[in-house]
């Protein structure tokens, strides 16, 4: 038997999966899974009262040329 949570069923989890990649692509769902992960984090951290640290990182423009 197959346990689900709420509506949440594998099948339902599956078309949502699909659906998530047809409409940002594969190389958005990263990105998309660690501001989710960041945004859930900062939500329990701000409900138990804690402060969270921001991580920050530089990001340096590479520009490559095409021959």
């Amino acid at each position: 038997m197959l346990t689900t949570f709420g509506f949440l069923t594998p099948m339902t989890a599956g078309i949502f999966l699909v659906i998530a990649l047809v409409i940002f692509g594969p190389g958005k769902l990263p990105e998309l899974g660690k501001a989710m992960g960041k945004g859930i984090k900062e939500f329990k951290a701000a409900s138990e009262g804690e402060e969270v640290k921001e991580e920050v990182k530089e990001v340096k423009a590479v520009k490559i040329e095409k021959e």
